[in-house]
């Protein structure tokens, strides 16, 4: 059994990552995007999640988070994940518009295949990294990486212009997460 990758402290606040399977570029479009928005504003409001900072990539999420009440994060992350990639897949396989509809299904289908607990499809990659965020030095690196990451990318010039992050809530507006800023 792995020791790596774990969510040792409940009360602990954590770095994590998750991707798409085949690091497939699905969230360039905004009703994809909004599906897990809304799963993260969901899962704040009905599972003691807590975001601190976030950012959703093209095929990839950063998250800084904690919990509220007695629900584990483990167990967060996993319904999230569950309950965004059925209704990510639903989205995509109903789309007229989605040119890469055939080819994306190809590749969840083929993840799933290798994979015995899935049913059909795998959407996530496994796991979420989480890496504990004990000390200040450490936040600031890991804010400044999610924050960052766009501009890094190519995706936006500024930082807090990027509208699919919390860089927005850090400098003063208001973002599209119910975020719980950490100072």
């Amino acid at each position: 059994m792995s020791t790596k990758y774990k969510f040792y402290d409940p009360d602990g606040t954590y770095f994590v990552t998750f991707a798409v399977v085949g690091w497939v570029d699905v969230f360039t479009r905004n009703v994809y995007r909004d599906i897990v928005i809304e799963s993260f504003n969901w899962c704040i409001k009905n599972k003691g999640l807590v975001i601190h900072a976030w950012v959703l990539m093209t095929n990839h999420v950063h998250m800084i988070v904690s919990r509220r009440e007695n629900n584990k994060l483990e167990d967060i992350m996993r319904d999230m994940k569950k309950f965004t990639s059925v209704k990510l897949l639903e989205e995509i396989i109903k789309s007229p518009i989605e040119s890469r509809k055939e080819w994306m299904l190809y590749v969840f289908e083929d993840a799933g295949f290798m994979n015995s607990q899935n049913t059909k499809y795998q959407f996530w990659q496994h796991g979420n990294h989480p890496i504990e965020l004990d000390n200040n030095k450490i936040i600031e690196q890991k804010l400044e990486y999610i924050h960052n990451n766009p501009v890094e990318h190519g995706f936006s010039n500024e930082k807090e212009c990027y509208n699919w992050s919390s860089a927005m809530d850090y400098a003063g507006l208001k973002g599209l997460v119910d975020i719980e800023l950490i100072r």
